[in-house]
């Protein structure tokens, strides 16, 4: 199955869905930060989200969100695009722990109880819009379920889950992000709740085949659901040799000069996919001459 996600509507446009698989998109990332199964889970599980909140943008805009835990982890980052491109990134991938006491991945060891996350959306404007929020639990879900609470004031429920095989390659993924719109009744809000406490876990759900649509439509059993988009989801960095020759001008002639003399060239590795950039001296002479123009 190809990720993707949906966007959809229910009780009578009052509630506003998204649901994903990302099990391919959260395997590329394991594959390129080589990440050992509970840091795939955190890492995997602040993809998924991203993917989501990315959705919610339009055009041109673009979304990166930071998970600061005081675990070992260290820090994660994730951004995406209004188009389904989506990456991200673990400071110490080769993180694993013994299964917690429900059973699951240990994600809020790996990722801690103390620290922070933040979203910074560039909406093209001239300033950037930016949240942040205390993590509450480590485990993700909730800690982004509190940042729409109390730093975009929408009331919401963040599901997202991944299951990795014995050999550590991505099982299952997926999400879900369910908000409620003003004007909606407290009995209406009761009811949802209940529904999405007693939910089955995603990945499960993911593991199962069951589609985007079909997670919406069980969540969502008693009520129409309408999908007004679906939209694909995939890995995609927005690295490249031009980008990485840009930065290396930027840091100017003297700078650069230091390169060729010390190491006689130089090396950049991309943090999201791992791709490594070499340059010789000659390009780097070139790119010297280019602080000049």
């Amino acid at each position: 199955m190809k990720d993707y996600l949906v966007k959809a509507t229910t009780y009578n446009g009052m509630v506003r869905a998204y649901a994903v698989t990302s099990t391919n998109t959260v395997e590329e990332a394991r594959r390129r930060q080589d990440t050992w199964a509970t840091a795939s889970a955190a890492l995997g599980r602040t993809i998924t989200v991203t993917a989501m909140m990315s959705a919610m943008l339009k055009g041109d805009d673009s979304i990166t969100v930071k998970v600061e835990g005081d675990g070992p982890l260290g820090v994660m980052v994730a951004d995406g695009n209004a188009n389904g491109d989506v990456r991200g990134y673990v400071t110490n991938p080769h993180v694993d722990f013994d299964l917690n006491e429900q059973g699951k991945l240990d994600v809020a060891r790996a990722v801690g109880i103390q620290g922070n996350i933040s979203v910074v959306k560039d909406l093209g404007l001239k300033d950037n819009f930016t949240g942040q929020v205390p993590i509450i639990s480590g485990e993700i879900s909730e800690d982004f379920t509190y940042y729409f609470a109390n730093s975009e004031q929408v009331p919401s429920a963040v599901g997202a889950g991944v299951l990795v095989n014995p050999d550590h390659t991505i099982l299952a993924s997926g999400g879900f992000i369910i908000q409620v719109m003003p004007g909606a009744d407290e009995e209406m809000i009761t009811r949802l709740e209940e529904k999405i406490q007693t939910f089955p876990d995603i990945s499960k759900l993911i593991r199962e085949g069951n589609s985007p649509e079909q997670i919406l439509e069980r969540l969502f059993d008693d009520q129409e659901v309408k999908v007004h988009e679906q939209l694909p989801i995939s890995f995609q960095c927005k690295c490249s040799k031009d980008r990485v020759q840009r930065a290396i001008i930027g840091l100017g002639s003297e700078e650069i000069q230091n390169m060729i003399d010390e190491d006689q060239g130089a090396e950049a590795t991309c943090h999201f996919c791992n791709e490594v950039y070499q340059f010789s001296e000659q390009e780097l002479e070139t790119l010297k001459q280019s602080t000049k123009i």
